[in-house]
Order: structure tokens, then sequence, then C-alpha cells
């Protein structure tokens, strides 16, 4: 456990905040990976990378107001300190491939973002990029995705659920229709586990390379306490990002149950 400071923070979406701190080996994370978060007096949490700098040796995190710990983080100003731990678990693989599609839904946007941008530094790919979300007020990272994206030969498709913004309807229906028309290489998402269970079929069905980050209660981070586990995996060590291969493992759980802090099946 180590102490950092907030050095900036920004409003993403009227629930969503993104907070940036120094911190050397969070810096030198991969896209993918966890850092667990301690807020003085109330808990620690798991919480994914959405900028790594390795450059100026910072880091970012994206967080949703949900329970009493993003409560309190929310609350954080500039120069306010919590702890952290890590960098954990196992990110993205990148792969050569030249075709790509990404896929990111609601906050799971905070893992996609560095990804996006890690991808990005290699030229010659085509990037297909889907975003969804319920809301116009809910897509986050968009901008920064088009910046990202500008220099590449791309395409981007948002989808709201309210027909806000981009088309009407789900992100992994958009994904569907371009997964019948053309050949990827690798097809990355991460996002609600039911979006991410709907792209394992479908990448399952068209024959395409996938991976996708997982969420899960995380206490030790370490693989230890066996919070996270599912089926074969525990999510901290294993994980976060599992491939296609892995997840046909545990196909009876993935998409179907999460566990509480008892250990018990909750359905999703």
């Amino acid at each position: 456990m180590r102490t950092v400071k907030i050095i900036s923070l920004r409003a993403e979406t009227p629930t969503i905040k993104s907070f940036t701190f120094h911190d050397k080996l969070a810096a030198k994370a991969s896209p993918g990976q966890f850092v667990m978060i301690w807020i003085p007096g109330v808990d620690e949490v798991p919480m994914s990378l959405s900028t790594i700098d390795y450059n100026k040796g910072a880091a970012a995190i994206t967080v949703e107001k949900l329970g009493q710990a993003t409560s309190k983080l929310h609350k954080m100003k500039v120069g306010d300190a919590v702890g952290i731990r890590g960098p954990f678990g196992k990110g993205y693989t990148l792969t050569k491939a030249r075709n790509v599609m990404i896929v990111g839904g609601g906050t799971g946007m905070a893992s996609i973002a560095p990804l996006t941008e890690e991808i990005a530094k290699q030229k010659r790919r085509r990037v297909t990029f889907l975003q969804g979300a319920k809301t116009y007020n809910e897509l986050l990272f968009l901008e920064r995705t088009k910046t990202v994206l500008a220099t590449l030969h791309h395409r981007i498709v948002v989808t709201t659920e309210d027909g806000t913004y981009g088309r009407k309807g789900l992100v992994t229906e958009a994904a569907e229709q371009l997964l019948e028309k053309e050949k990827f290489d690798t097809v990355y998402a991460c996002g609600p586990e039911q979006m991410m269970y709907k792209m394992f079929l479908l990448t399952e069905h068209f024959k395409a390379p996938f991976q996708a980050s997982l969420e899960r209660l995380v206490r030790c981070a370490i693989g230890l306490c066996g919070t996270c586990v599912m089926g074969k995996f525990r999510i901290c060590r294993d994980g976060p990002v599992f491939s296609g291969e892995q997840l046909r493992e545990v196909r009876n759980e993935f998409g179907h149950f999460s566990r509480g802090f008892d250990g018990r099946k909750i359905s999703l």
C-alpha cells in the first residue's frame, strides 16, 4: 500500500468522475490491469485504470457514484489522498491483428480507453469502435476516442438505448450486423457482463478471437481469498481479461452469476 494525492479531477458524466494521480507503478501498467483504491475510513475497492501515462508518471481511475466508497471518493478534491495497491491482474493481449473490433459499454469504457490508445500506436491497423450507453449523457470518453482514432483507418458506431445519440438500440445489435458482413481478426469488449456474454456468443458463432475484461467483487486482489472466483478462475489473478477459450470453460457461470460477500451466487 502506498499513498497518492489527487492532482486533477474531471466530471465525465452527471454520475462519473475521473481522478488523476502520480504513481510510477500504475503508470507502467498494461491496458486492462486494475488497482485497489483505499478510501480512508471507508473501504478498499478495485478500479480499472482509465489513463496510463508512462511519460508523465501518471494514471487515472474513472468512478461511477454507486455505493458508500465511491460516494466518498466523489466528494474528494484535488490534493486529497487515497491509498493504492497494484497494478494487478492480466490485461489485454495486444496481437498483430490488422482488423480489430473494440466494443465498450457504460463504465467499461474505463478499461477500453487505454487499450484503444495502445492499439492506435500501431498505425497500420483498421479499427471498428462500437460504444453503447443507455442515453447520451452516459456516453463516456467519446470525444477522446474520436481524437485517438483520427489518424487511423477507422469507423465509430455509437448506440443509445433511448436514441438520444447515434443509433437507437443495443451495441450488441450493431456488433452482430458488422460481424455478419466482415471478418475481424480480434474482438475486444468491456461493459456490463450480459453485454459481454452476448459478444462472447457472437464471436463464437462467427469464429472471431475474443477478449473481455470482467468485473467481480475483489477483496485481496492476489488470488488468496477466493471472493472473485468464477468457475475454475479467480478474476483478480487469472483475469480480469479473459480470452474466448477461457470463457468457454466457465460458460455456465459467465453471464449468469456473480458472487456476494458470503460467496453465494447471485443471478445477473
